[in-house]
């Protein structure tokens, strides 16, 4: 899903195997994001509503503010970082599977 091999900003190398996972490193910026989001979308709501502001709409704001900020973030980091071609993913990303044990 990446876009950087689409707009030629990739040369197809392997990252090394010390950096962040993609899927790490959308989770962390995602995380980051969320708190951002909210305190800038409360902001916001204070602003245009003033005196006239309550809690339940306050907290709608800093909901919705959370969750657009953090998923566009993470989108993005999706589309451009280098950790999320998918050489890497296919490298790196492993997803845990619990693995049965024998008696």
């Amino acid at each position: 899903m990446a876009l950087r091999q689409k707009l030629g900003w990739s040369e197809g190398d392997l990252m090394r195997s010390d950096a962040k996972p993609c899927s790490r490193l959308m989770r962390q910026t995602a995380a980051i994001f969320t708190v951002g989001g909210a305190l800038g979308f409360w902001v916001l709501c204070r602003l245009h509503y003033g005196p006239r502001i309550t809690v339940p709409r306050s907290l709608r704001w800093a909901g919705c503010g959370a969750l657009s900020v953090s998923s566009s973030t993470a989108m993005l980091v999706r589309l451009f970082s280098p950790e999320c071609e998918p050489q890497n993913i296919a490298a790196y990303d492993h997803i845990k599977t619990p693995q049965a044990s024998l008696p």
